[in-house]
């Protein structure tokens, strides 16, 4: 007779299961359904809407964003990881829980947070509407 082992974790299979099937409606089937209307275009049909200004304009803002950020980023955080290691001062334990804190906070969390900041009451917010600025809110 074999004995069954018992998962470690009890409900492994189904919060996997659900999981998966979660996963596959909202990714998965909407990614490969703009896969399959990609690949009925011609060749040349492709190359018009990848090439219109529009869409070049915000491939340049995305790239050209994420490539002064890198730089920004790469640089402060360098001096920062610097400071912090070879240097003892008071507040160290603030800088350094500070800088951990985005990868302990998930993105929607962060967004939300940034958006009563900047909203026309918030801490920051009510002092731009002061000057006549609208931060949050604010079409594109």
């Amino acid at each position: 007779m074999s004995r069954r082992i018992s998962p470690v974790i009890p409900g492994f299979g189904l919060t996997l299961g659900y999981t998966l099937v979660y996963l596959s409606l909202i990714v998965l089937i909407p990614l490969a359904a703009m896969f399959v209307h990609a690949a009925q275009l011609t060749w040349d049909q492709f190359w018009a809407i990848i090439s219109a200004p529009r869409v070049l304009a915000a491939l340049q803002l995305s790239f050209g964003t994420a490539f002064f950020a890198a730089i920004i980023n790469g640089v402060i955080g360098t001096v920062l990881a610097w400071i912090l290691v070879r240097y003892t001062f008071p507040g160290r334990k603030v800088i350094d829980a500070m800088i951990d804190l985005p990868f302990a906070l998930p993105t929607a969390v962060a967004g939300i947070a940034l958006t009563a900041l900047y909203a026309p009451n918030g801490w920051i917010g009510q002092f731009a509407a002061d000057l006549g600025f609208k931060i949050a809110y604010t079409p594109m």
